[in-house]
């Protein structure tokens, strides 16, 4: 088939990422979005990952162009608070892959793993501390562009992300992108849709109207329209993988603005699920994140009012939050079998869903859809073409969904019935060798003396395994190891000189830091002098 007519059903900010993302590649197609102005927006997707960054380069966006209209801040690092047990604190998964040079560390972070092992008094944390520079702007609240490289081995253009209004930024990419450059735009809702063995025939809309398309986009969120409802394409729940279902998302304003703008969105896990604290650059967006199966919807807003009472730095907490107007969210997680069927295509919700631990929100609209341009680009669409693009969406799904699950496989919490579940509940075998082949070869640190081909990009399994304790060796095994292999010279050089080396270049790091802007102040000089 020939696609030369798609029309997107459905605004919000995967519509409008889409309608954009196809403009872009495709200026000489006939491109139509459909958005009603009688269905309200999600609009609580308000934390990105590192890859949005390929994705808005990939459209010569600048943040220059929608930072300051989006409500937007940049973002270093996720911080995963008491996942490891409670009052265990946090670590961090900064972007971007860990930097090390071989003078320090002469076999990478694998050296790292040896130091724990010999002691068990060195922080969780200090994994990622010591290999991503952005931890120790995140610790301090600063930032800074690194034109001169002045934090070795972070890339200010490709090591941040961002935190920014949705709904917003769905606005901006319609009003200043996409009709700008030839999308065309009806406003109006889907009031009745033909289909056939083919597909969609064609939608009629409130107006009568009829409305035809080679290729219909579905982005109608988790009620997915054309996709399920219509197609009746069928869904593969990960409910036994994910069992979180439910949110409950409000907005709070700033007390301290410089103090609480914080570059790293910070989850924290509390007594049924986890919460989180998305600073942007007028008020912060928080949530909590539950599953219904251990907890009633009004006995989780009354633990979520409890934690912001006594979490928040307001003085009058409780008349804060008692004045908070709080949206629930049930989430359909998991995915369709097939997410471009016939000549259906879904994108964002209406696709699948993980649990929004990770920001993942909008890294499947982005990457579904850098996918969808390149079956696009073959020319007609195939069969295969179909199934090639659900096979990598798919797969790049599930493996973003068993990372998502390490973090409560890995968890040692048990202080209600929620966190019992998961730390005894049965995990796929995919999640133990994925884990593992972070860690080297066949579960072994060691190829002669130690293993020193760490895959770099595997930066968020190796924080995450870090920072909940889940490591590759013990002591004992150390010891054994370098007797085996009768190489103490390489063990004395490391204690004697790599270790207080890395102690050092972490505080002369934090002494840099120190004289850094706060995040307040960069963006304030930067976006909104105003």
């Amino acid at each position: 088939m020939n696609i030369d007519n798609i029309v997107v059903v459905g605004g919000g900010s995967a519509g409008w990422m889409s309608a954009a993302t196809l403009i872009k590649n495709f200026p000489d197609k006939s491109i139509t979005v459909i958005e009603s102005p009688d269905v309200p927006i999600v609009g609580v997707g308000e934390s990105t990952i590192g890859q949005i960054n390929e994705w808005l380069h990939s459209l010569d966006i600048k943040d220059e162009d929608w930072m300051s209209h989006c409500d937007a801040s940049y973002k270093l690092s996720i911080k995963f608070t008491d996942f490891y047990k409670e009052n265990s604190g946090g670590f961090h998964y900064p972007f971007g892959n860990p930097s090390f040079d071989n003078v320090h560390f002469p076999n990478g972070v694998s050296d790292w793993f040896i130091r724990k092992s010999l002691d068990s008094n060195l922080d969780n944390s200090n994994f990622a501390e010591t290999f991503f520079p952005a931890v120790t702007l995140s610790e301090q609240n600063k930032i800074i562009d690194n034109k001169n490289n002045e934090l070795a081995g972070w890339c200010f253009d490709r090591d941040v992300a961002y935190h920014f209004d949705a709904t917003k930024f769905g606005h901006w990419l319609k009003n200043n992108y996409a009709i700008p450059r030839g999308v065309k735009l009806i406003q109006d809702t889907v009031a009745d849709i033909q289909s056939s063995d083919q597909g969609i025939d064609y939608l009629v809309l409130n107006n009568g109207e009829k409305v035809f398309a080679d290729l219909f986009i579905d982005c109608t969120g988790f009620k997915s329209l054309l996709l399920a409802q219509t197609l009746q394409t069928e869904f593969e729940s990960y409910e036994d993988l994910l069992p979180n279902n439910s949110a409950w998302a409000t907005r709070i304003p700033y007390e301290d603005k410089e103090k609480e703008l914080e570059p790293y969105t910070n989850c924290t896990a509390i007594e049924n699920g986890w919460v989180w604290n998305i600073p942007l650059w007028s008020r912060i967006g928080t949530g909590y994140v539950y599953s219904d199966k251990f907890i009633s919807d009004d006995e989780a807003l009354s633990q979520f009012k409890n934690y912001l009472i006594n979490n928040r730095p307001h003085k009058k907490s409780k008349e804060l939050v008692d004045s908070l107007e709080f949206k629930n969210i049930k989430m359909r997680v998991g995915i369709h079998k097939q997410i471009y069927n016939k000549n259906v295509c879904a994108i964002g919700l209406s696709a699948g869903f993980i649990e929004p631990l990770e920001s993942n929100g909008l890294y499947t609209v982005h990457e579904f859809l850098l996918n969808l341009c390149l079956a696009l680009s073959r020319g007609e669409v195939t069969e295969f073409d179909r199934l090639a693009f659900n096979e990598s969406c798919r797969g790049d799904f599930k493996a973003f969904a068993e990372f998502v699950a390490l973090h409560y496989a890995l968890s040692h919490r048990k202080d209600t019935e929620y966190w019992k579940h998961l730390r005894n509940k049965h995990y796929p075998k995919t999640m133990q060798t994925g884990i593992y082949s972070s860690f080297g070869i066949d579960n072994l640190i060691y190829r002669r003396y130690v293993e020193s081909n760490y895959s770099n990009d595997m930066g968020g399994m190796l924080c995450v395994s870090a920072g909940m304790n889940f490591l590759p060796m013990n002591e004992s095994y150390v010891k054994r190891q370098f007797f085996r292999h009768n190489s103490y010279d390489y063990l004395n050089h490391l204690q004697e000189n790599c270790f207080p080396l890395w102690d050092l270049l972490l505080k002369n790091r934090k002494d840099f830091v120190d004289s850094a802007p706060t995040l307040y102040e960069f963006l304030k000089n930067k976006f909104y002098n105003d």
